[in-house]
């Protein structure tokens, strides 16, 4: 399998060269951080003209470096290497091996001539720690699983075969390199139950387990659809047989989002211009382990491929919600009355903004009715956008709608 190459990653750790700040690369289980940070990045510094031994790499997780973890024996260890003013390059892999790893990395902030970069499993390295320990002084670059189009470079194959596999076994790295479909089956379950569920029960003491993984499951098959911690429960209450309360159910989905195995998307109201507190949608970050825990009976298309667009846009960097149009119509029979119309994501960056919807097909005028009926609605002059699986060329309609075909969307030859 060739390079696979990542560079919107790897510029992001260029451009933070010698900030000032900890560069910590975070993401779901084997997403490809270390090899982004350890092998591109030392290249890159390397090709820049860095000395070899300007660059200090560790990876806790070796046996041989266990005497490492010790945050006292591993300070001395790096001022021991640096030789004089230049810049030092430090390169630690699963730092949260480190015992007090917080203050390990906040004294090496204190030698002037070393430049920081660490990356952490999810099990005691999430965001959310981040926020908390490092206090402005950590620079978080988020690694997602390969995007289609990084799929697609290394794939032996044409989109078409890319997409449909890409969609069922997702884009963790390995994938790429197992042969068959057994093999890549088998390393996606066995990913889930050694690697994140383990992690996720023991990091926050889960007592229990098996509901947690049940509501992971329930969470897997629901995707796109607008849920709550009260409806959840409900669901339990009459599908489950067991009695799990909003609030615990609250608490699971905050653990998942911190191990990144999946992301919230919080409901907007466009018209009123604000948050709406009720139902969100939840997305799976990597769809092969989506499927692998719904032993990939439930491969709906069109969930899937939504799932893929919004992944797709977090992992370029935009803020994306769900966008709800709220309006009054009068009827004869009933008066006025509430419709709600959905638009599926409403992308954010800076000030741009995007709206969009995800259409596997549109065979119909009907069709392309129903899925404009919500743009349509929109009254503000940002982009309205529908991605169309369908073989399409790009094109605006006489609403102003813009109709992109999604693979040009996913292979960057349309660009927000």
């Amino acid at each position: 399998m060739k390079e696979i190459k990542r560079d919107f990653y790897l510029n992001q750790l260029i451009a933070g060269k010698q900030n000032g700040l900890i560069k910590i690369v975070t993401g779901i289980r084997r997403c490809g951080k270390s090899y982004i940070l350890f092998k591109m990045f030392r290249k890159h510094l390397i090709d820049k003209g860095v000395n070899p031994d300007h660059i200090l790499s560790i990876a806790f997780d070796d046996v041989l470096n266990e005497e490492y973890c010790n945050p006292k024996t591993l300070l001395l260890y790096i001022k021991s290497q640096i030789k004089d003013t230049g810049i030092y390059y430090v390169l630690l892999d699963e730092v949260q091996m480190v015992e007090n790893f917080e203050g390990a990395l906040n004294s090496l902030l204190h030698i002037e001539n070393v430049d920081v970069y660490v990356t952490g499993s999810n099990s005691k390295f999430l965001s959310s720690d981040i926020a908390t320990e490092f206090r402005g002084r950590g620079d978080e670059i988020r690694i997602y699983p390969l995007s289609f189009s990084e799929y697609l470079s290394s794939y032996n194959g044409d989109k078409y075969d890319a997409w449909r596999d890409y969609v069922t076994y997702g884009g963790l790295p390995l994938i790429l390199s197992l042969e068959t479909n057994q093999q890549k089956i088998n390393y996606l379950k066995n990913l889930y139950s050694t690697l994140y569920l383990k992690d996720l029960i023991d990091r926050n003491g889960i007592k229990k387990p098996t509901e947690f993984d049940t509501l992971v499951k329930v969470m897997a098959s629901s995707i796109g659809s607008p849920c709550n911690p009260n409806k959840l429960s409900n669901t339990f209450k009459s599908e489950e047989k067991t009695v799990l309360s909003s609030f615990t159910i609250d608490s699971y989905l905050r653990m998942m989002q911190d191990a990144f195995l999946l992301e919230k998307a919080c409901r907007y109201d466009i018209k009123g211009k604000k948050y709406i507190g009720t139902l969100s949608k939840y997305y799976f970050v990597d769809m092969g382990l989506r499927n692998s825990l719904l032993d990939f009976r439930q491969i709906e298309e069109t969930h899937l491929m939504e799932n893929v667009i919004y992944n797709e846009l977090r992992s370029r960097g935009y803020l994306v919600d769900v966008g709800l149009v709220d309006i009054r119509t009068r009827t004869e029979a009933h008066g006025m009355i509430r419709k709600k119309f959905e638009v599926d994501f409403v992308v954010n960056s800076g000030s741009k903004r995007y709206y969009i919807q995800s259409a596997l097909a549109l065979p119909s005028e009907e069709k392309i009715n129903q899925e404009s009926a919500s743009l349509k609605l929109i009254s503000d002059n940002f982009q309205k956008i529908i991605l169309v699986k369908d073989n399409i060329i790009s094109h605006h309609n006489d609403d102003g709608i813009l109709f992109v075909n999604l693979f040009d969307f996913l292979l960057n030859k349309f660009q927000l």
